[in-house]
């Protein structure tokens, strides 16, 4: 059986099946959260669940020095109540959460069977990581200590844009050629790389494909990205296209565009909510990724509880869109490009900045206004003065004043790693601008 029957037939029911009896935590509902509806999680691919969980976003506590650490007790508690409700796959990097996350996940996860889930993993040699092939390997044996294994289900090169960066940061240090006789040697099942950047770069990796027999591929792909990419992203529809006639498994990142879908504007919310006013705004994104095929698991960053219960919910109970749905979902997102959003999904691979700006929290308190509809427009506006007064206090409440967009010198430090590829200082000086002209009282 060849690597890629083996994705396909490769199935966990019985270890599955086994779960309820060997959870650490078997739960079907949380104190003050209502129960999820029963149901069975979709599989396009036999074994593994289509609803995956990203750790890039565990929650955060504040430990007795004061620093940023995962909490624990609560990533334990979602991946109980996640493994019990058919989640499988747990897909993390080393430098997701200033680089915790491989350990607390693999702590979570090492309390069940080993053949009862799915480790993701990258080799992340990006900005402030070394490219030879010494720190690559060294990267990669940490990732195997931290989730206490000795072997990775799915392992990934991350963030390739192009070929030359392929070349560079695999091919010349010779770290491609160890990761082929990994997964020959059964320590990497399947091998494959995540994808930021142009079309020409994505054709050009997959000329590869007959070398290097990529068993996944994982791509960023939404309603949005399906016909409006940011910045240098490719359409995911063309992605999606071409990885379906090569008939290679997809790994589906930022179904919700960094949450952007979840709290979409209140204008195109109304619209969702009056076709289905019991369900989430952030239903239909999931609904959306989870209806095509080829789709192996899509990748959702549940840092609460009622977030893992809201996308269960979807997928416990799943209904692929009808060819309507669709037409509906393309006409949400040509709307939406006429809000002026950054397509920002808080990432954090631009930070820190060596100004101290919290670029992904100025980010985002933009754009919470702007879907909020407290968005200052000008002083045609109904109470022009007060939006004006409380859109300034709550800026220099949620963001000290230190590390404001006006601090940014355009140094540009920050863009090369951006997975949206935004101009980021570019975007900053624009909300500066704003936030100038709203002190100023010239809007």
């Amino acid at each position: 059986m060849d690597r890629r029957d083996f994705i396909k037939t490769a199935g966990l029911g019985a270890a599955g099946a086994a779960l309820a009896a060997c959870a650490p935590k078997a739960v079907d509902a949380v104190a003050g959260q209502p129960a999820v509806q029963p149901g069975q999680m979709p599989q396009n691919y036999p074994g593994i669940g289509v609803l995956g969980y990203g750790c890039m976003r565990w929650p955060m506590i504040k430990d007795e020095a004061g620093r940023d650490i995962i909490d624990q007790q609560k990533v334990n508690e979602l991946v109980d109540y996640a493994i019990t409700h058919g989640i499988n796959y747990f897909d993390s990097a080393p430098v997701y959460l200033q680089g915790q996350s491989e350990e607390a996940t693999g702590k979570a996860l090492s309390r069940y069977p080993r053949s009862s889930y799915y480790v993701a993993t990258k080799l992340s040699n990006q900005r402030g990581f070394s490219p030879s092939y010494d720190e690559g390997v060294a990267m990669y044996h940490r990732s195997m200590e931290y989730f206490q294994t000795d072997y990775l289900d799915n392992y990934l090169m991350h963030n390739l844009a192009d070929r030359a960066a392929f070349e560079r940061r695999f091919v010349q240090n010779g770290l491609v050629d160890f990761l082929v006789k990994e997964r020959e040697a059964g320590r990497i099942r399947h091998l494959g790389f995540s994808f930021h950047g142009y079309q020409e770069g994505f054709d050009d990796m997959l000329a590869l494909h007959d070398k290097y027999h990529w068993d996944f591929i994982q791509i960023q792909m939404n309603y949005l990205d399906w016909e409006h990419p940011s910045g240098l992203n490719t359409r995911a529809d063309y992605l999606y296209e071409q990885l379906d006639k090569r008939e290679i498994p997809i790994v589906i990142m930022e179904p919700l565009r960094g949450g952007s879908l979840a709290d979409v504007p209140q204008q195109l919310a109304a619209q969702m909510k009056a076709r289905e006013p019991e369900k989430s705004i952030a239903s239909w994104a999931f609904r959306f990724v989870g209806s095509y095929p080829r789709v192996m698991c899509a990748l959702s960053g549940m840092t609460y509880m009622e977030h893992l219960q809201d996308n269960l919910d979807t997928f416990l109970n799943f209904k692929p869109l009808s060819d309507e749905e669709k037409a509906f979902l393309r006409s949400v997102a040509d709307q939406m490009v006429n809000y002026p959003l950054v397509p920002c999904t808080g990432c954090q691979y631009c930070m820190p900045c060596p100004y101290g700006i919290d670029i992904p929290g100025v980010f985002k308190f933009y754009n919470d206004r702007v879907t909020a509809g407290s968005y200052v427009v000008g002083r045609e506006q109904k109470d022009y003065d007060r939006a004006r007064r409380k859109y300034l206090l709550e800026y220099n409440k949620a963001i000290p004043t230190v590390r404001q967009a006006d601090h940014c010198i355009s140094c540009r430090k920050c863009e090369p790693d951006c997975p949206q590829n935004i101009q980021i200082p570019t975007q900053l000086r624009r909300i500066d601008r704003y936030i100038e002209d709203l002190k100023q009282e010239l809007l």
